[in-house]
């Protein structure tokens, strides 16, 4: 049987304008865009109705497994409280970003992680889910088990995206020491010593394992079709590494000259949404704003808040001079999902998926109100 939605008075926001019409589903796809009001069907009351929105790195799953130090909660009931969270601020396909290879202070090992990917894969296989999810391994490669983590997924098909990140002291995100320790001293609550001893551990690793993982990882995932991320670029040379390695998505560049290089060659430039809520980076770095009004920014991913997403979409519009809403849209859905090979959705069009969010806005915050998946409703 045909299953067919027609969705009326509706603001449409397609790839390169904003419509008012209606639109038909049929089947789970778009099937029609008609201008003005000559269908009857649901009202969306001059609703804006946009994309489905494709987050590539959220760090959101873990703490729902581990709510509180040496506290594991059901790995099913975790990713079931992540994926209402995400669907609810109108993510419909969602890369869950899983650890691997663990720092000195993590809570979680990797045992837990592979629990954690079993959870959603489960989950996806019974239907249970109400967005799309995949997998977004973020390998630390300066951590001494980082390839035997990365082995836990060999042959997962869900994997998209892996991203070679060095959290160490005096890399990437944490060249300025300070930042550092501002975040990590206090974070563990170590003493100047103990501190000291913590950082030339981590440097040691660093140095010792992060070319050998970022080569091996990187042969891994070109050979299985895996995407492959940056992390935190600093450097036009950083820039280079990652082209070397067949990186098509650069994550939080943290320096203009990055930024610069990575669009220059090709890249797609993902920054978090909440670095432009707040208008700027919480470790000091580049502002996402910056980038946008430099035309060095691609895609925006929520990070660590799910609704900054959808927000900064609606935000970017109104604040920076030259960004369109359907290009700020695309930001968090076509582009996202063209850098990671996904051309059956995130634009409005026949023929795509009907994944779709009916968005309100009230003083200038975007209020959710439905969300579909496939044309069938899920919030």
């Amino acid at each position: 049987m045909t299953a067919e939605t027609v969705l009326t008075n509706a603001r449409i926001v397609l790839a390169d304008e904003i419509v008012e019409g209606s639109l038909l589903l049929r089947d789970g796809l778009i099937a029609g865009i008609d201008a003005g009001t000559g269908r009857t069907g649901e009202d969306m009351g001059g609703d804006y109705i946009i994309p489905g929105l494709v987050e590539l790195h959220t760090d959101h799953l873990e703490g729902h497994y581990a709510p509180r130090p040496k506290v594991r909660w059901n790995p099913i009931a975790a990713v079931l409280a992540h994926d209402a969270q995400v669907a609810t601020a109108g993510i419909t396909t969602v890369l869950d970003a899983l650890r691997v290879g663990m720092d000195e202070d993590a809570d979680l090992t990797s045992d837990d992680i592979r629990k954690l990917a079993d959870a959603i894969e489960d989950s996806v296989a019974q239907d249970r889910l109400r967005a799309d999810h995949f997998l977004h391994l973020r390998c630390e490669v300066s951590a001494p088990d980082c390839l035997q983590a990365f082995a836990n997924f060999d042959g997962d098909e869900r994997v998209r995206l892996a991203s070679l990140m060095d959290h160490a002291p005096g890399q990437r995100q944490f060249v300025n020491l300070e930042t550092y320790a501002y975040y990590y001293q206090r974070k563990l609550k170590l003493t100047d010593r103990d501190f000291k001893l913590f950082c030339e551990k981590r440097m040691s690793e660093s140095a010792k394992n992060s070319g050998p993982n970022r080569v091996a990882i990187s042969a891994a995932c070109n050979e299985r079709g895996i995407v492959l991320a940056s992390h935190d670029d600093a450097t036009s040379g950083h820039v280079d590494e990652a082209i070397e390695q067949g990186v098509r998505v650069a994550e939080f560049p943290t320096t203009l000259e990055a930024a610069k290089a990575s669009k220059e060659a090709g890249l797609g430039v993902l920054m978090g949404a909440p670095n432009v809520m707040r208008g700027a980076s919480h470790s000091g770095n580049v502002s996402a704003r910056t980038l946008a009004a430099d035309g060095l920014l691609d895609i925006l991913s929520s990070d660590y808040i799910p609704f900054s997403l959808i927000q900064s979409a609606f935000f970017l519009g109104d604040v920076v001079e030259g960004i369109s809403l359907p290009q700020a849209v695309a930001m968090v859905s076509k582009n996202p999902a063209e850098a990671i090979g996904l051309s059956d959705r995130g634009v409005i069009e026949p023929g795509r998926r009907a994944d779709l969010v009916r968005v309100r806005v009230d003083d200038h915050v975007p209020v959710v109100r439905t969300v579909w998946r496939q044309g069938r409703r899920v919030a």
